[in-house]
């Protein structure tokens, strides 16, 4: 029979094992997207000089993340205006936004971050004009690393989201 400062340092025990499996980041809130004034000027992006296939053909098309984040930076913001400039311009063409993870945190944990960032780009470029049929987020959690390796450097370059053309 259990005595019950047994059961109140077993209680303690399963809170701390919890507590350390924790992260800070909350995966089930949406995304936070930056909002602009009305009147604030976009980038602009020429289509003009190769046709739009051509210029969607050499547009940049990966976005990197902070660590257990999935916030678009302000960094990356060129890329997303690019192509989203580049699918308003063409309602015929679709992509998908493949999100990626280092290898640290479980499968699990990963498939959500990575879905997380996924959703924050296609969620960006639907607010820059690209409509949302023809975006689509998946994630590949750490599953597709860019860069073979343990270490901040390739870790960095695992954190990311790609714009792939279907």
């Amino acid at each position: 029979m259990m005595t019950k400062s047994t059961l109140s340092l077993a209680a303690l025990a399963a809170a701390a094992l919890l507590a350390g499996c924790s992260s800070p980041v909350k995966l089930d809130t949406p995304a936070p997207v930056e909002t602009r004034t009305p009147g604030m000027p976009i980038a602009s992006v020429d289509l003009s000089k190769s046709g739009a296939a051509g210029a969607a053909g050499n547009l940049q098309r990966t976005v990197y993340f902070d660590f257990d984040s999935f916030v678009v930076k302000d960094d990356y913001r060129p890329v997303v205006e690019s192509n989203a400039k580049a699918l308003s311009a063409d309602r015929t063409r679709k992509v998908s936004v493949e999100g990626h993870t280092d290898e640290r945190g479980s499968r699990e944990y990963n498939l959500a971050l990575g879905q997380k960032r996924a959703e924050a780009v296609t969620r960006a470029m639907a607010l820059l004009g690209a409509n949302d049929s023809q975006m689509e987020a998946v994630s590949f959690g750490k599953e597709r690393p860019a860069v073979s390796g343990s270490g901040e450097e390739a870790w960095a370059k695992n954190r990311r989201a790609e714009i792939v053309s279907r």
